[in-house]
């Protein structure tokens, strides 16, 4: 029983209720000037139909009375589009006042239905209604009081669901409308991608780091090498937070430029970064690096980044060649290390199955581009091609 009473404890069947009566009223005008024609609000709605801000007005007033408090209610708020949005809408407008007809009467006179089922079972005089004139008064028609209550529940939370789903069919989202949602979740889910790939690389370099330096640290036992690592750990922890902050200065403004992060211009303090951690870089730059386009020297800084901390979280303190070259319109980087002695299970030691050179192929095939890793005779090597067109 409670579960049946539900609906009328819920604001959004009053409100939809409301939304039912208001052509209503505007047809009743019309009756009070001209009570012979009441088919013209229905022929001017087909006009007004038509004019595109129309369909946005009646979005609004769905969305606020059918579906309240609903994230996703399925109801468009742009104006109509093409042809067939307009005439979606002259359909809607000619539903809404049919189904509001119906929701009137039976507000209206469904509760007076029941007061004089109730006079007649009691013995009352003549009623409204002329075929309960002709019966005699009886306490058995006190039965039937509750039929009329009946059916206005069912009209009233009935029409109130009808008239919601013919929202949606009818003002819902057309085909453009979707595929512009569908552009719009699609770029929000890579720059979730992005921003997972910026903390990976920056935190992970920054930690793999530490970890190497507070390692070699404890094994030299020599307090002038511990104070050099220290402020190597220093110097990197400082740069990730300043990478941490770039990231979620994205997330809180979406607006902030993407020409804040890093590029290859400032790959020496990667460098410096990785022969803080002991090992020996031996790089080469050469062409215009500095002339990069924005895109392509932001992700070649990260690639080089992921490319610097798989050599010292796999390999440790050994012989890093770096090569950066920019010609003939393509940006060439390479980064060489000798293969350790041992790989530690799959996934590590290579990095063949590591999310992060699965990451590097991403970035590179992003700009169309490629990357190439794997082992080279007693060399490991990433290697990394992208157009700078």
């Amino acid at each position: 029983m409670i579960r049946i009473l539900r609906p009328l404890l819920r604001g959004a069947t009053y409100t939809r209720l409301l939304h039912l009566w208001t052509p209503v009223l505007i047809v009743s005008v019309w009756l009070f000037i001209d009570m012979s024609t009441p088919w013209v609000p229905a022929l001017f709605l087909v006009p007004l139909g038509l004019v595109p801000a129309v369909r946005m007005g009646e979005g609004v007033q769905a969305r606020l009375l059918l579906t309240p408090g609903e994230e996703e209610p399925g109801i468009s708020i742009a104006p109509s589009s093409s042809w067939r949005d307009r005439w979606r809408t002259v359909l809607w407008l000619e539903l809404r006042m049919v189904l509001g007809a119906m929701a009137v009467f039976a507000t209206v006179w469904l509760p007076i239905l029941t007061y004089e089922l109730a006079k007649c079972a009691w013995g009352g005089g003549p009623s409204g209604f002329p075929w309960l004139d002709r019966l005699p008064p009886d306490r058995a028609y006190a039965l039937l009081v509750p039929l009329p209550l009946f059916a206005l529940y069912g009209g009233v939370v009935g029409l109130g669901a009808l008239v919601t789903a013919c929202a949606r069919r009818l003002l819902g989202p057309s085909a453009a409308e979707r595929l512009a949602d569908m552009e719009e979740r699609t770029e929000n889910l890579l720059e979730r991608t992005r921003i997972a790939r910026e903390l990976h690389d920056s935190i992970g370099h920054a930690l793999t780091v530490a970890v190497v330096q507070a390692g070699a640290a404890r094994a030299a036992g020599d307090p002038e090498f511990t104070d050099r690592a220290l402020a190597a750990v220093e110097d990197t922890g400082r740069a990730a937070l300043e990478d941490l902050e770039r990231v979620l200065g994205v997330l809180r403004d979406s607006e902030r430029p993407v020409s804040v992060r890093p590029t290859l211009a400032d790959a020496d303090r990667l460098l410096d970064s990785a022969r803080a951690a002991g090992a020996t870089v031996d790089a080469e730059v050469t062409g215009p690096v500095a002339a990069l386009p924005g895109p392509v020297s932001r992700e070649g800084y990260r690639i080089l980044q992921e490319a610097l901390t798989n050599v010292l979280r796999h390999a440790g303190a050994v012989p890093v060649r770096v090569r950066v070259a920019v010609a003939g319109g393509t940006l060439a980087l390479e980064v060489r290390n000798p293969l350790p002695a041992a790989i530690p299970g799959p996934g590590r030691g290579s990095g063949l199955r590591g999310s992060g050179l699965r990451g590097v192929r991403e970035r590179a095939a992003l700009l169309g581009g490629s990357a190439r890793t794997g082992p080279d005779g007693d060399d490991w090597f990433v290697r990394v091609e992208l157009p700078l067109g």
